[in-house]
């Protein structure tokens, strides 16, 4: 394999950073970064079955706290494997920065089942894609460059910084061996490059993509849902019930592929202020989604803001902070909001000062409007029952603990950092 790269693939990667930087548009961005990409994958191709290749290292630089300002945060570190790749707590908001005392200001998303495409409109004009509970990037890779620097997540504050650290990781041999000896004479090119075999770990690593909770065997006629598991399907399912299809589908694909329980679309679910997330602590902050303040492209966009991204519910049993904004501490709790919170604002919503329920309160007012108040279960009003129960509740989250990776027929539980190996 090539020790060393031919210096129009340093150049490329430096016009397509600039390109990244300056491009109006994600499309832009897009083109980019996957120019940039299969530049590197036609050159990284490993000979040997046992040479290092971008995945290899990319899992290297996953667990490496050592890349971090204070040498304690990995991306591991906010995404353990043990809990799906998520958080391994109820935080509404991690600390990261170089004394690991600077909150972030949203929940972390599981890493599992990730879409495999950039953000863009559909036909109807429906935002759809992208990666970040806001979309703005448009590749893992892309994706990969906030924590890295971010002062709140590994805080290296730039390319430079970062580089000099990889270039003293135990693997840095190996780095070089795949991306070439000189690779570290660019710290820009070196930075894209862990992006890249971030990247390509996040895309192969089997634990990303399991398939093997009770629903996939259910689908698989090996094993049988319980009875309050199955009434907990046909609830998700109903249009008039749960609902819960209509953004997190639980059927096959139409070429049999198994279902991902999300569509990856936005929504604007009007989730009650955290005054767990500092940043919330001033009254004038706001966090939008789609239209900012992280994401700055469709600020214009007002009739999108306080959208977030349709999340996957694999493994959503797992989850110690549910929403954006990590609100809610339990599954059932956040199951319930969603059924109560038209019909019983008062339970999730403050009191202004002349005792009116202020709902919606984390967004503007200007911008309730853009809060899902149509689809089944949020079409209810006060003094209407909510679309599910209490006992049906219990059903539905029977059913959504099926989702959990690595489960065990003969103990009937599962564990999603249970090896794969030992599934049947």
């Amino acid at each position: 394999m090539p020790r060393h790269f031919i210096r129009t693939i340093a150049i490329a990667v430096a016009l397509a950073a600039s390109t990244i930087v300056t491009a109006a548009d994600t499309s832009s961005r897009a083109r980019a970064y996957a120019a940039v990409a299969d530049a590197l994958a036609v050159r990284t191709r490993a000979t040997a079955a046992d040479a290092p290749t971008p995945a290899s290292l990319g899992r290297k630089i996953f667990f490496d706290p050592s890349l971090s300002a204070s040498g304690q945060m990995a991306c591991s570190t906010c995404h353990d494997p043990a809990h799906a790749h998520a958080q391994t707590n109820d935080l509404a908001a991690q600390f990261g920065g170089p004394l690991l005392d600077t909150a972030g200001t949203r929940a972390v998303p599981s890493l599992r089942y990730l879409n495999s495409f950039g953000f863009f409109f559909d036909n109807e004009g429906t935002p759809t894609g992208g990666f970040n509970r806001d979309g703005r990037a448009t590749s893992l890779a892309e994706q990969a460059e906030r924590p890295f620097l971010s002062a709140n997540e590994m805080a290296n504050g730039d390319a430079a910084t970062f580089a000099a650290k990889l270039a003293l990781a135990e693997y840095a041999d190996e780095f070089r061996y795949v991306f070439g000896a000189d690779v570290f004479d660019d710290a820009d090119g070196a930075f894209f490059r862990a992006r890249f075999a971030v990247e390509a770990f996040e895309k192969t690593d089997p634990e990303l993509h399991r398939f093997d909770s009770k629903y996939d065997l259910f689908l698989a006629g090996k094993v049988m849902l319980s009875p309050s598991e199955l009434r907990g399907l046909a609830l998700y399912n109903r249009p008039d019930k749960g609902n819960c299809q209509a953004c997190h589908p639980s059927a096959r694909g139409s070429d049999g592929s198994p279902p991902l329980f999300t569509d990856y679309t936005y929504d604007n679910l009007g989730v009650p202020r955290n005054a767990e997330i500092p940043a919330n602590a001033d009254p004038a902050y706001f966090d939008l989604g789609l239209c900012g303040p992280v994401r700055t492209d469709l600020a214009e966009r007002t009739d999108l803001c306080g959208a977030f991204k349709v999340p996957t519910l694999r493994n959503v049993a797992t989850r110690q902070a549910f929403f954006h904004n990590g609100l809610f501490k339990n599954l059932r709790d956040a199951i319930r909001f969603y059924v109560r919170r038209d019909t019983n604002p008062d339970e999730f919503y403050p009191r202004d000062a002349q005792g009116i329920v202020d709902k919606f309160d984390d967004l503007p007012p200007e911008m309730h409007r853009n809060v899902n108040t149509a689809e089944v279960p949020y079409d209810r009003q006060p003094g209407q029952a909510p679309r599910l129960n209490d006992a049906e509740i219990d059903d539905v989250v029977a059913f959504l603990g099926t989702l959990t990776d690595g489960y065990d027929p003969a103990t009937d539980s599962a564990d999603p950092a249970r090896p794969l190996a030992t599934q049947d």
